[in-house]
Order: structure tokens, then C-alpha cells, then sequence
């Protein structure tokens, strides 16, 4: 594998700081920033769900909130607002099936987010990412690891 600028590269988000490592290495990596492409996935809710439930949340509100969070989260983090996509579905499959259909050669991942313990040796999200993609995974250490 060649560490030589990449034509397609996959950057999931989640909005944590780890996130923001990420974006800021692919802009590194990318031959053109706009051959980084961001995706955020959410998790489909259960129609038991109160928010569903009483019809106050819908994946067009949930998508409306998360592409406003973006905009705070691109200007907090000191990067330049990125276009990315909002998709709905496991985030494992999702990050797989988008790097898919941009033809990624790359995908860069941090080792965890705000999801799961501390002490777990890797998140599960990127673990199902290392042993499915199609293309190279680059995984990013945690800041706090020992």
C-alpha cells in the first residue's frame, strides 16, 4: 500500500474530537480536499420510540438537526465546513456500503468515539469497518490510549 495522496477517501463522523482528527488527517492524505467525503450515520429508531411514538421525531428532523450540529461542530473544530452525506442504518454497514459507492481507495477511522468502554481494545464500528471494507482502513489511535 502507498502512502501517496488518495483520489477517494471516507471519513465517518460522529462529532467527537476524535472525528475531527480524522477529517483533518484525510484533508492531509487527499490529492484534493474535495476528495475527502463525510458521512454520519443514524441508527433507524424503533416506532416504539416516544419521540416516533408522538410523531415529534422523524429522519427528516433527526437529518435537519445533525446537518445544523455540522455547521457548529466545523466552526468549533477549525475546519473548513465540509459537504457530507446523512445516511440511515447499522453504521457499520453504512460506512461500507458509502465508501462503495464513492469508489473509495481509503477509508480513515478513529479507533473509537463516543461510543464504547474506555478499555476495549477497538470500537466495534471500526472493527466491522477493518474486516469488510474493500479498499485500505487507516485507524487512528485514541489521544488517551495508554
Amino acid at each position: 500500500m502507498s502512502w501517496q495522496p488518495r483520489n477517494s477517501i471516507v471519513v465517518p463522523i460522529d462529532f467527537s474530537e476524535s472525528a475531527a482528527d480524522a477529517i483533518r488527517t484525510a484533508n492531509e492524505l487527499a490529492d484534493d480536499p474535495s476528495h475527502v467525503h463525510l458521512v454520519h450515520v443514524l441508527v433507524p429508531l424503533d416506532a416504539v420510540s416516544p419521540g416516533v411514538a408522538f410523531g415529534q421525531t422523524s429522519d427528516e428532523t433527526r437529518e435537519k438537526h445533525v446537518r445544523t450540529y455540522a455547521k457548529e461542530f466545523f466552526a468549533t473544530a477549525g475546519i473548513e465546513e465540509t459537504p457530507f452525506d446523512v445516511r440511515f442504518g447499522h453504521p457499520g454497514d453504512e460506512i461500507i456500503e458509502y465508501a462503495d459507492s464513492k469508489q473509495a481507495d481509503l477509508i480513515v477511522i478513529p479507533s473509537h468515539g463516543f461510543h464504547g468502554l474506555k478499555r476495549f481494545v477497538l470500537g466495534s464500528v471500526a472493527e466491522q469497518v477493518i474486516r469488510h471494507a474493500n479498499c485500505a482502513v487507516l485507524v487512528l489511535r485514541r489521544r488517551d490510549a495508554d
